[in-house]
């Protein structure tokens, strides 16, 4: 079995920052990829940012030149350094794992940006 965990979220006014971490953990044999959905309410959910299975990262073009994605794989965690953060960015923030074939999420954090 395999544990999502993110943490990091909260509440910032318009114009700020936060950075998220999630880690995953158990029995993990192969990563393929790491990343993070949001979803607004009301709103369909919204792939953010990940690390593909080649090494790559994509980015929604929503939060292009604010939002990074960055990892440490040797702790199996990802980061995602949010600045200029939006009221539309408000959303529970969700990460994934892709283990093999399947993928595992965690159970989201909250980030309220206040305008």
């Amino acid at each position: 079995q395999v544990q999502v965990v993110e943490s990091g979220g909260g509440l910032v006014e318009a114009g700020g920052s936060l950075r998220l971490s999630c880690v995953a953990s158990g029995s993990i044999f192969s990563l393929n990829a790491m990343g993070w959905y949001r979803q607004a309410p009301g709103k369909e959910r919204e792939l953010v940012a990940a690390f593909t299975s080649g090494g790559d990262t994509n980015y929604a073009n929503s939060v292009k030149g604010r939002f990074t994605i960055t990892r440490d794989n040797a702790k199996n965690t990802v980061y995602l350094q949010m600045m200029s953060l939006k009221p539309e960015d408000t959303a529970v923030y969700y990460c994934y794992a892709v283990v093999g074939f399947f993928e595992y999420r965690g159970q989201g954090t909250q980030v309220t940006v206040s305008s």
